[in-house]
C-alpha cells in the first residue's frame, strides 16, 4: 500500500491541471478536433509512436507541433473512436516540468457496408509535460501499443 504524503495547494493544482490535460487529448481524439489536440503540445514538441511496445525502433517520430496534424486526421477514417483513460502517475514534478504514465484502452469502430468492426487498443504514454504561462501541454509523448484486438460487431 502507498503511503500519502502531504502536497502543498499549488502540487494538487498542478497534478490536477496534468490529468486535465490528458484527458483533454483523449476528448479532443474522440470528437476529432484535431485542432484542439494539437494545441496541447508546444511548438517544438516530440510525438513518438510504437505500434510494437517490444519493438525499440519507432512507427514514427514526429519534431514539432505542426507535424501532428496528419496523425490526429487519420482518426477520421473511423466511424466512432472511444478512449478510456485508466491510471495515470506522476513521476517527477518541478514548477515548469513534469514526467509520467498513462494508461488507455482505445475503441475504434469502422463501418463498410452492414459490417461494423471494434479495433480494440491497449495504450500507454510517456509524457513529459511543461508549463508555459501557467498552462501545462505535452512536451513529448510516447505512445506504446501493447496489444491490439479486433472482432466484428453486431
Amino acid at each position: 500500500m502507498s503511503k500519502h504524503i502531504r502536497i502543498s495547494p499549488e502540487e494538487a493544482a498542478d497534478r490536477l491541471a496534468i490529468r486535465e490535460l490528458v484527458e483533454a487529448y483523449a476528448h479532443c481524439a474522440d470528437r476529432r478536433d484535431a485542432k484542439g489536440q494539437m494545441a496541447l503540445f508546444t511548438e517544438d514538441t516530440h510525438f513518438v509512436v510504437y505500434m510494437n511496445a517490444k519493438d525499440p525502433k519507432p512507427s514514427m517520430d514526429l519534431h514539432a507541433r505542426d507535424a501532428l496534424a496528419p496523425v490526429f486526421a487519420d482518426l477520421n477514417k473511423y466511424d466512432a473512436t472511444t478512449h478510456f483513460v485508466g491510471q495515470s502517475t506522476i513521476f517527477t514534478l518541478t514548477a515548469d516540468r513534469a514526467t509520467g504514465e498513462a494508461y488507455c484502452l482505445a475503441h475504434h469502430i469502422t463501418v463498410e457496408g452492414d459490417k461494423r468492426r471494434l479495433m480494440l487498443a491497449s495504450l500507454r504514454y510517456y509524457d513529459t509535460f511543461a508549463k508555459t504561462d501557467d498552462a501545462w501541454l505535452f512536451a513529448e509523448r510516447k505512445l506504446y501499443v501493447d496489444w491490439v484486438e479486433e472482432r466484428a460487431l453486431s
